[in-house]
């Protein structure tokens, strides 16, 4: 029996839709919609409410929801029945079309996009504990604390993670480090669930691990400690490397 898409669960995805600029509205629709479905939070075989419905809710407009749900049947997530509206597809239905060699290109992907990650961020630390503002140092810990209330709650929280890292890309004061940072906005988390969702593993759980090292690297820029936020950030998206290719379902 087909299920009805919760209130609650769709409406979780919407409030991670955040401050948008126009150009990107359709992107986030998506990228929030993308997550909540391979995270669980809307469930295989649940019937998406209406464009009508999803416009208000995420108040968008009814093309930009259009491509939204363009981008998840291309991805296989969702699927179109004429006259019916559209489903979440059962995981099966999309391993069974991928190809073989699929997993492994997308691995590829997720190292690419750390080793990028592993030149500008610390970088970017550096320099933002040189150059924070009061005002930067408040939304990073604004965005702290949203990550760790969503994921408390079992919230979705992706949105707080690269927030609280674009964040610091704004405070080195330098637009270029942010426009670089912005290439990689849930290329990473984006890739990395899809291949869970392609190979039936369900999302491990975010650790206390991950949390402290966050808080660690507010505190050194807050600081200035330049080095040290450096080195914290460096080790940071060491141990998001460990622990995205050592984890085990449910962990």
């Amino acid at each position: 029996m087909r299920t009805q898409l919760s209130t609650d669960a769709l409406a979780l995805a919407a409030a991670g839709l955040g401050p948008v600029r126009q150009e990107r509205f359709a992107e986030r629709v998506y990228e929030n919609l993308f997550h909540a479905i391979v995270e669980g939070k809307i469930a295989v075989g649940s019937r998406l409410p209406s464009e009508n419905d999803l416009a208000t809710l995420f108040d968008v407009s009814r093309p930009i929801v259009r491509q939204a749900l363009d981008r998840l049947r291309e991805d296989q997530l969702v699927e179109s029945r004429r006259g019916s509206g559209t489903y979440v597809m059962d995981s099966p239905g999309v391993a069974g079309k991928a190809a073989s060699a699929e997993p492994s290109e997308r691995i590829g992907h997720i190292m690419n996009g750390l080793e990028l990650r592993m030149v500008v961020e610390p970088e970017c630390a550096y320099m933002a504990a040189l150059r924070r503002s009061t005002a930067d140092l408040a939304r990073m810990d604004e965005l702290l604390t949203g990550f760790e209330e969503a994921n408390a709650v079992g919230g979705i929280a992706h949105h707080f993670d690269f927030g609280f890292h674009e964040a610091i890309a704004t405070a080195t004061a330098n637009r270029r480090f942010v426009q670089v940072l912005k290439t990689l906005e849930y290329d990473v988390s984006h890739a990395v669930n899809m291949l869970r969702h392609l190979m039936h593993i369900q999302p491990w759980k975010r650790t206390q691990d991950a949390m402290d090292e966050h808080r660690n690297i507010f505190e050194l820029i807050k600081q200035q400690d330049a080095e040290g936020a450096r080195r914290a950030m460096r080790g940071h998206i060491e141990n998001a490397r460990s622990r995205m290719f050592n984890s085990r379902p449910g962990l």
